[in-house]
């Protein structure tokens, strides 16, 4: 693990007055959106679509990165050109969503556990190769009724800090996102109380995995 280039990767990520576009809607997703505006979602007007906002002029003073979606990260321009390396002409980082979305927790009704990791050092090594440069896994967190269990806070903040590892491994900054949904009737509260303990168990857990976190 190059610690130095990861340093560098993520400071390159923050600088000031630029931010991350995160284009790495899922087939379901952007297909809904193409739905409201008539556009059949085909492997080719999504294409088009990434391809219209990648290229646009100047995107790189404002654009420090752009999450991608598998679909994306292997795809070309209309003139040949990788999508990643366009994104790198232009100033920006290439990175890619690798989490598999989630699933329902066993035995835990409302609550979600991302899926990825069984095949995720294959899967790095190769988005390496293809140009990306850092990674994006999202946890969700329901607050309802009974819920956070202490189960779903500790699957996923495991599952966090392992997917971490894994991308330091491969020399890809990993941007760990545990989401605590704001939906629901609770309070403001209630919300601090979950996010504090997600936060807080995957901190931990980062730290018991050995990630770099300086």
């Amino acid at each position: 693990m190059d610690i130095r280039t990861l340093e560098e990767t993520a400071r390159e990520l923050v600088v000031p007055r630029k931010g991350i576009l995160a284009a790495d809607e899922s087939f379901g997703t952007i297909g809904k959106r193409f739905d409201a505006l008539g556009i059949e979602s085909s492997e080719d007007s999504r294409r088009a679509y990434r391809e219209m906002l990648f290229t646009t002029e100047g995107i790189g003073e404002f654009l420090s990165g752009v999450i991608l979606f598998d679909e994306t990260l292997r795809q070309e321009t209309s003139d040949g050109t990788r999508m990643a390396e366009v994104l790198t002409n232009a100033g920006v980082m290439p990175g890619i969503k690798v989490d598999k979305s989630t699933v329902d927790l066993p035995l835990s009704e409302g609550e979600k556990f991302t899926q990825g990791l069984d095949d995720l050092g294959e899967r790095l090594a190769e988005y390496r190769e293809l140009g990306a440069r850092f990674t994006k896994w999202r946890a969700v967190i329901t607050i309802g009724e009974g819920i956070p269990t202490e189960s779903c806070i500790d699957a996923n903040a495991e599952a966090l800090a392992l997917y971490a590892a894994f991308a330091q491994e491969h020399g890809l900054v990993p941007i760990v996102e545990p989401e605590v949904l704001i939906d629901g009737d609770h309070s403001i509260e209630e919300c601090y109380d979950a996010t504090e303990w997600m936060l807080y168990s995957t901190f931990g857990e980062l730290h018991d995995h050995g990630v770099e976190l300086s």
